[in-house]
């Protein structure tokens, strides 16, 4: 026998005509009334009607979300451009390119890198600022020896080996640093190499028991062919038990075929790397071409230190290169007189294509013959 439960009938619209938009009046006596059916509404209902309930309480759950959830997330995620947070305490990165994105429990620098920070969120100067430059330095720096410091202590706060600051600065394992002293730091451990007439990629590798293909990519070459007077940064190379041919005692030449490039003929740096004089003057002061010659290449830019910079190729094979100059004022293939305005001189730090330097000057090196001005 089938038995029918009957139920009181419900009446539909009185089901559906809960006052919910009284919750939400200004008025305290609406909110109460609202309430009051609410309640009544409840008492023993639920289990009759509970998609009505769960309803309910969904809205309610997403109305207390959005007026307190956000502003508590909000305190905890951020994302702040560079120029926003390099300020006070905070710093992260020295390109306007990069970000910071910080939540209580990870900072993410850039692009690729993540640190695990605790709350509360704190990134001081230093410890980023290090973090920063360690990891991206590429290029040669120049460090001034402090009191005590020795060629092992400075190698290791570098990260590089105490034989690539020998090599480098053509040092020898006796030599004792004095305060004050400049000295050439490389941004990883290896030599440093500058091409002559003849060299070669592969030549080079073979030098220093390296990869070409290494050499290419540290220094950026691409396909660009290298010129006399590179500058090459060789990574992981070893200096030769022999020593490699001499950068400027192969072509004899006489006290008068190259003249001084400034005009008061100050030096204010005996013979340094890559058997170079430095000549002090004004910045916007002209410098002129030692000897007759062709423009062989001009670089702007950082260029490992050397700042902008001209080499002229000479008819004896030697060539010369004005380092650290403001502004170039020839072309490549240029043909060129001695004596001839070729550059402004430059090297103010701080100002574009300075490079490597404490002053306006202008870094003459010869390669391929001696230097005649050096002492």
């Amino acid at each position: 026998m089938r038995r029918v439960l009957f139920k009181n009938k419900v009446n539909k619209k009185e089901k559906t005509t809960i006052p919910i938009f009284q919750f939400l009046a200004k008025s305290k006596t609406a909110k109460r009334a609202g309430l009051k059916i609410f309640a009544g509404k409840m008492k023993g209902s639920f289990l009759r009607e509970p998609l009505f309930y769960l309803t309910i309480a969904f809205i309610f759950c997403l109305f207390f979300t959005l007026c307190f959830g956000l502003d508590s997330f909000s305190g905890n995620f951020s994302v702040l451009k560079a120029d926003m947070i390099n300020s006070g305490d905070l710093l992260f990165a020295e390109s306007p390119k990069n970000f910071l994105l910080h939540t209580s429990g990870m900072a993410l620098v850039g692009e690729n890198s993540a640190i695990g920070i605790s709350s509360p969120i704190s990134i001081t100067t230093q410890v980023l600022g290090s973090y920063a430059f360690e990891e991206s330095r590429n290029e040669i720096i120049e460090h001034i020896v402090s009191e005590g410091e020795t060629i092992s202590s400075i190698a290791e706060n570098y990260g590089i080996s105490p034989e690539t600051i020998l090599w480098t600065n053509d040092l020898s394992s006796k030599t004792k640093l004095k305060e004050g002293q400049k000295i050439i730091i490389l941004p990883i451990s290896g030599v440093l190499h500058s091409v002559v007439r003849g060299d070669t990629l592969s030549g080079i590798a073979d030098i220093y028991k390296v990869k070409a293909s290494e050499i290419v990519a540290f220094n950026d070459l691409g396909e660009e062919d290298i010129y006399i007077g590179d500058i090459l940064i060789i990574p992981g190379g070893k200096m030769p038990s022999k020593p490699k041919a001499s950068l400027y005692a192969s072509i004899p030449i006489g006290t008068s075929y190259f003249i001084c490039p400034h005009i008061n003929c100050h030096i204010t740096q005996q013979l340094h790397y890559y058997n170079a004089i430095d000549f002090g003057g004004k910045c916007g002061d002209p410098v002129y071409a030692s000897a007759s010659g062709i423009v062989q290449k001009i670089d702007f830019g950082w260029n490992n230190g050397g700042g902008n910079n001209i080499r002229i190729e000479h008819p004896n094979g030697a060539v010369t290169y004005y380092g650290h100059i403001q502004k170039a004022l020839v072309s490549v293939g240029q043909k060129v007189s001695q004596g001839e305005i070729i550059a402004l001189m430059g090297g103010k730090p701080g100002t574009p294509g300075a490079g490597i330097s404490t002053g306006c000057h202008v870094h003459f090196a010869v390669i391929g013959a001696k230097n005649p001005f050096a002492k």
